[in-house]
């Protein structure tokens, strides 16, 4: 996600805090990276733009080895398509805005600790083992024994830096929840139709969908998101980013919005809009190019989806033949 590589690139630097960019998603590439430095490793269940899937079981056996949890942002696979906690994972976060909220209607995010990390093992997390003077003292790993994370998070992390929620929207997120197993899995089922559906399209290129067998994560998708491999779909559109403009401009059930996870559809220009802070370097590393087109299926009637993008299609590629003559 374009934030958080914005967090990790620059807001972490100024602190003083260095993180490593992996190149890959595969175990060997997370293990030539660590080094006695090293604290977390930090995923994303499904990749932000690119919707690659890590090899979760194989990165949490490295990070294990070396005595490093394992952060997984699992917005994109939601709580009902993949539980992290069984691959390995240490700990959840996730962007509560998006498929938990379910509505576009609440800013928040959550933090869920397994429990299970070892935190005296490495001597690696000083912050949890040591003393901490404003708790006379107290070392969190021996007071709150697995627990001690996400205690400390709370603590020290919620007091000093207020990353709490207003109770309104807790209160959306938790009503959103009550939902969030029917609505995603119309989500899913809705974003296949659509992928395989474009991969059809004269007006199309190519489709990014971990769904489909032409993904190269598509294995990965099939063992970790058997329900499905998510909402969001990139696809290339013919004519670049005239093509890609004229085409959102004539959307009339989607929405132009830079959000994932409504329960209508959404599709934006990320080069534009989510990933403009990056750099043209920064934006082809991440997979975003100029005629990328992200969409974010909602749970509408398929039938006028399909529609909506075949209309929408048919004009951005007539208003290029017309600029041509």
């Amino acid at each position: 996600y374009g934030g958080t590589y914005t967090l990790f690139s620059q807001s972490l630097k100024r602190l003083g805090i260095k993180v490593h960019f992996v190149e890959g998603d595969n175990p060997a590439d997370y293990e030539r990276l660590i080094n006695d430095k090293t604290k977390a490793i930090y995923l994303e269940t499904i990749g932000n733009p690119k919707l690659e899937i890590p090899d979760l079981e194989g990165i949490s056996r490295v990070a294990h080895k070396h005595g490093l949890p394992v952060i997984a942002d699992n917005t994109f696979g939601t709580p009902y398509l993949i539980r992290p906690f069984d691959y390995g994972v240490d700990i959840v976060v996730h962007s509560t805005t998006k498929w938990i909220g379910g509505h576009g209607l609440s800013i928040g995010g959550a933090i869920v600790d397994s429990g299970k990390f070892d935190w005296k093992a490495s001597g690696r997390h000083p912050g949890i083992i040591a003393p901490e003077p404003a708790y006379h003292g107290a070392v969190f790993a021996d007071v709150a024994g697995p627990a001690a994370f996400i205690i400390r998070a709370r603590v020290v992390g919620l007091r000093d830096f207020g990353g709490s929620q207003a109770p309104f929207n807790s209160f959306l997120n938790i009503i959103g929840l009550e939902t969030l197993a029917l609505r995603v899995q119309r989500h899913v089922d809705n974003a296949l139709a659509v992928a395989q559906f474009l991969e059809k399209h004269p007006s199309v290129a190519w489709v990014n969908y971990p769904g489909l067998p032409s993904h190269k994560s598509y294995e990965r998708a099939k063992k970790y998101l058997p329900k499905g491999a998510g909402a969001v779909i990139g696809f290339g559109i013919k004519g670049g980013k005239q093509a890609g403009a004229t085409f959102i401009d004539n959307l009339k059930i989607f929405s132009h919005l830079a959000n994932v996870g409504d329960a209508r559809s959404l599709a934006i220009h990320p080069a534009t809009t989510t990933h403009s802070q990056l750099s043209d370097e920064e934006q082809a590393a991440t997979g975003v190019t100029d005629d990328y087109v992200r969409l974010a299926v909602g749970i509408e009637d398929i039938d006028d989806i399909l529609w909506d993008l075949d209309q929408a299609l048919k004009v951005s590629q007539s208003v290029l033949v017309t600029a041509a003559n």
